[in-house]
């Protein structure tokens, strides 16, 4: 018997000062309509954002995202499909970009994996907008077997930003799984572990009527070091 969303929000509320206090820290409610009209080049835009983001420091990627703009033809899946492998080996040596060549590569493959999703279901966003928060982990799999280098955090951390519901395991979110009587690892990677995470959070979503999103925000803020309100509304709608 793990332990009930109130009792986890209740010492989230006394952590941040109260529920309003809390509440202003919460990510918005998702919104399926806006992410039915995502463009595709803004998803592959956000995949290799996050792809790039992945052991590198996020500022270091945030200066130089125009570059990668300009750099990756704004993103359009359809004109980089097009693209001979003498423009990707050019920015190989792109100082506008950070030229860490699998990565670079990881475009090429994910701007054919968008352009197939398109053509499946009209857009890459409409696809997310009609994939039930409730299966996450099959949205997970999904960006990990037909994505590039879309695994893991990386897959977890470009729904977050997309907008779409969902979880992020990340070490204070799995501690407070943990505290509240779950049987998983430390590290959540194993698709038991992800199916039991998966489960918790339907069975809270159930009991509370949260959006899975804020219900993992809470999670995070009930548990660990207890970072100012100041520092955590920086991070609303990313890390956690």
């Amino acid at each position: 018997m793990t332990t009930p969303f109130k009792t986890i929000r209740a010492r989230a509320e006394k952590r941040k000062g109260g529920p309003k206090a809390l509440n202003k820290l919460l990510p918005p409610k998702p919104d399926l309509k806006a992410l039915a009209r995502l463009r595709d080049d803004r998803a592959l835009a956000e995949m290799t954002r996050r792809v790039f983001c992945a052991g590198f420091a996020w500022s270091v990627i945030e200066t130089k995202w125009q570059g990668f703009e300009k750099a990756f033809l704004g993103f359009e899946p359809g004109r980089l499909a097009l693209q001979p492998d003498e423009f990707w080996d050019g920015l190989m040596k792109d100082a506008s970009i950070v030229r860490n060549g699998a990565k670079i590569m990881s475009v090429r493959a994910n701007a054919s994996f968008v352009r197939d999703v398109a053509k499946e279901h009209g857009s890459f966003g409409k696809m997310l907008a009609k994939w039930p928060a409730s299966d996450e982990i099959g949205l997970l799999a999904l960006l990990a077997k037909r994505g590039s280098r879309l695994g893991g955090n990386t897959g977890q951390m470009l729904l977050r930003f997309l907008g779409w519901d969902g979880f992020v395991t990340s070490r204070d979110v799995v501690a407070c799984l943990r505290d509240a009587g779950l049987d998983v690892a430390e590290t959540v990677t194993s698709k038991r572990d992800l199916a039991k995470v998966q489960a918790q959070f339907n069975a809270w979503a159930e009991e509370t009527g949260l959006p899975y999103t804020q219900m993992s925000r809470i999670c995070a803020m009930s548990i660990g070091e207890n970072y100012s309100n100041e520092t955590l509304a920086r991070f609303i709608g990313g890390e956690e």
